[in-house]
């Protein structure tokens, strides 16, 4: 319960996990590995922000919005493995931020997920990421997976 003792310190709450939206798991293991679906910035059901990063949102906005997103992913966690303290290592996210023509901070928005998970587990919570810039009209300003290593 460290983790969550963490959470608690930062002044945030894991939320329930979201229900997924199809026919898939919120996460999964396998050998070894923990790994995300794609979580939005939903809360409590709702979902927090709507539209393009750097023209509907700005970078500020876009950056709470993968923190909320990270957040979900750390709560489909926590319902496969029960306990946050068994993820040994955070190994990589990948974020997609539905980005306005000509936007580039992308990185900067993502930052909103890779400040929190460093501040959760340190050293082990440095990762790979991928910043992906994607254009939706009318959808979520970000989408985060995470692969987390699973202690054995």
């Amino acid at each position: 319960m460290r983790i969550e003792m963490e959470l608690e310190k930062l002044g945030l709450t894991l939320p329930e996990p979201p229900k997924p939206a199809g026919f898939y798991v919120g996460a999964t293991v396998a050998n070894g590995f923990a790994f995300s679906a794609g979580q939005g910035p939903s809360v409590k059901g709702e979902i927090r922000y709507r539209g393009k990063v750097g023209r509907d949102l700005t970078v500020e906005e876009g950056f709470d919005a993968a923190r909320i997103s990270v957040l979900n992913c750390l709560a489909q966690f926590k319902a496969v493995l029960g306990d946050l303290d068994k993820i040994e290592r955070i190994v990589k996210v990948t974020g997609f931020v539905n980005s306005a023509d000509g936007f580039r901070n992308q990185p900067t928005v993502l930052n909103g997920a890779s400040e929190l998970l460093l501040k959760l587990w340190g050293e082990n919570g440095k990762h790979a990421r991928a910043a992906v810039a994607v254009s939706v009209e009318g959808w979520i300003p970000v989408e985060i997976e995470v692969i987390a290593k699973v202690r054995e």
